[in-house]
């Protein structure tokens, strides 16, 4: 008796017709593979939720530490790198610290100064043996200071200069009128800002004007809402304002160490 081609397919075994692929059902082990495998899956998402939920409460006490500290209406940003976060906590030490504050208010000073934006790199950041204080291995800072700040500290309107590293300072007096010089900008000791080799840009330099720059622009002007054990390295003049970076290697934050 004559028997098809279709009648001597395996047993029990689909067929799909041709060009078709047939997918056998996975074994044992493959199945206890699939189910290891979503189960580390499982731990590992969950191992990440908990290390950024330790983040987060490190970088929210961290931010609220230097809020105290620096007197700022708002809370700076935090961003502690690196992962795991909680074997650095494990060890007291977060690797790397990334800090974001704005406007914080000049004290202690004839000519108060706010710094604009104050950016902070932290590496080795440790909590020390006062629940208040906090420090770090070595410390880059970037303290930017606006030109509108920079105007209602000195008195005098201050705007870029034309030359890399200058500013222009304009001063008026009602009949005088108005007179502009320019200045070097330049990183003085004590974290200070010098202006020096002023030239006349625009206008007569009356003696009355004359004397309001002499007040201005004579004495360096101190950046001290800084946390301390930083000194300043440079200054350089941007579009709009002045950025003045800092280094410091063991450095202790503790409240008013601005």
């Amino acid at each position: 008796m004559y028997q098809s081609q279709h009648d001597e397919e395996y047993v029990g075994e689909p067929y799909y017709g041709d060009g078709s692929v047939y997918v056998s059902r996975p074994t044992r082990t493959r199945r206890r593979l699939i189910v290891v495998a979503v189960s580390l899956a499982a731990l590992l998402v969950g191992a990440v939720a908990v290390d950024r939920v330790a983040a987060g409460r490190a970088e929210s006490r961290t931010a609220q530490a230097f809020q105290d500290g620096m007197g700022t209406a708002d809370r700076p940003s935090v961003h502690v790198s690196g992962f795991p976060v909680l074997t650095q906590l494990a060890r007291g030490s977060l690797d790397h610290v990334d800090l974001t504050a704005l406007d914080i208010p000049a004290k202690g000073t004839s000519r108060p100064l706010p710094v604009t934006r104050l950016t902070v790199g932290m590496d080795g950041l440790k909590a020390s043996g006062s629940a208040d204080e906090a420090h770090a291995r070595s410390v880059r800072a970037t303290a930017h200071l606006s030109y509108a700040d920079m105007s209602s500290a000195l008195g005098v309107e201050v705007s870029r200069g034309d030359g890399a590293g200058r500013v222009d300072a304009t001063v008026s007096l009602p009949l005088a009128g108005d007179v502009t010089v320019s200045a070097a900008v330049s990183a003085v000791s004590g974290n200070r800002i010098a202006f020096t080799d002023l030239r006349a840009e625009r206008g007569d330099l009356l003696p009355p004007l004359k004397s309001l720059l002499d007040k201005a622009l004579d004495e360096p002007i101190p950046l001290r809402n800084v946390p301390q054990g930083l000194r300043l390295r440079s200054v350089t003049t941007t579009e709009d304002g002045i950025d003045a970076r800092f280094t410091g290697r063991s450095v202790t934050f503790r409240p008013e160490s601005g």
